[in-house]
């Protein structure tokens, strides 16, 4: 039974799982201590207004029920984040994409972290003196 992710702790828990990145999304997979297979969706205010977002998301469902079935991996949560190129890009590609990434997931191999980003100091605030 494929079922979805509602609470922040699980997506937070599944960022320190491994992360296949493509053009379209990244995607985050995570064992989950025998929960089932599940999924869930990630879309910032980065990518768009709300209708770029909802449809991304709409996509990306579907993108998943497609695909976690056959190629999900068992006992895992498996988190889709938006990138800016997931809206244009077709669904066809985006469906080999996302089973690739399903696949390199099952072979435990995962794209290497970019490390924290760097502290920018005190940004929008101004400066005392």
């Amino acid at each position: 039974m494929i079922s979805v992710l509602t609470k922040r702790s699980d997506f937070v828990a599944a960022n320190s799982g491994l992360r296949n990145a493509r053009e379209g999304f990244v995607l985050l997979t995570r064992p989950n201590g025998g929960q089932g297979t599940r999924y869930g969706i990630t879309v910032t205010k980065k990518i768009g207004n709300a209708v770029v977002r909802n449809r991304m998301k709409r996509r990306f469902r579907e993108l998943l029920r497609a695909a976690l079935p056959e190629h999900g991996l068992p006992d895992h949560d498996h988190v889709l984040i938006g990138r800016h190129g997931g809206i244009e890009r077709d669904f066809q590609d985006m469906a080999k994409e996302l089973d690739k990434a399903l696949v390199r997931a099952a072979e435990g191999k995962g794209d290497a972290g970019r490390g924290r980003r760097p502290n920018r100091g005190n940004r929008g605030q101004r400066a005392v003196r």
